[in-house]
């Protein structure tokens, strides 16, 4: 008798319904950090207070140009998938979108990351991989973890030798009081921390 367990060897991972209609309500260009981080701590809120995923979110965009590509949310527990963070699904999003595994290619406009705190260890390694030419982050210490609850994994000391060597510029602390704001909005609702074992 066939096994029928494996039947199913696919997942897929999407954005929230509301993600399409507030994508489709920014400029098409944000031509400033501040800005481009603006759009992606909004919607980090607006996945924790639509209860669509945690505090999250990373974009997307052209270096120079300050197109926007795509802003991507943590869809971890809707999909009860551990990597679903915002840094995957904005990255593996505009991959598809633009048809090209490395966002640093030869012919390929420079792109760049933006992400309401320093990654986590996974998303560190992706972003690695990703071919981005520069991070943009609100913060890089202890207060997404200090607040929330969140465990951000061993990450190395030399996370920003690592950047440099790969040839991706790192800018930090852009609108930090603002992203800070959004984590003390998401540990005041109460939301879920969704650690694994709850961080036992």
């Amino acid at each position: 008798m066939k096994n029928s367990t494996f039947s199913d060897l696919s997942f897929s991972l999407d954005m929230p319904e509301w993600a399409a209609d507030a994508l489709g309500a920014l400029p098409s260009h944000l031509p400033t950090p501040e800005a481009r981080m603006a759009a992606v701590i909004e919607f980090s809120r607006q996945n924790f207070l639509r209860n669509t995923g945690g505090p999250f979110a990373a974009g997307v965009f052209e270096r120079d140009s300050g197109r926007l590509v795509v802003i991507g949310v943590n869809r971890v527990m809707p999909f009860n998938c551990s990597s679903a963070h915002a840094e995957i699904m904005a990255l593996s999003l505009a991959q598809k979108m633009l048809g090209t595994y490395d966002l640093g290619a030869e012919g390929v406009p420079a792109h760049e990351l933006v992400v309401n705190w320093r990654p986590c260890a996974m998303c560190l390694g992706a972003v690695l991989w990703s071919g981005v030419r520069s991070l943009v982050i609100a913060g890089s210490g202890p207060e997404l973890e200090d607040i929330t609850g969140f465990d951000e994994g061993p990450v190395s000391e030399q996370w920003r030798t690592e950047l440099e060597r790969r040839g991706i510029s790192l800018t930090d602390n852009v609108l930090k009081n603002e992203a800070i704001a959004a984590y003390r909005e998401f540990t005041a609702l109460q939301k879920t921390v969704y650690n694994a074992r709850q961080g036992k």
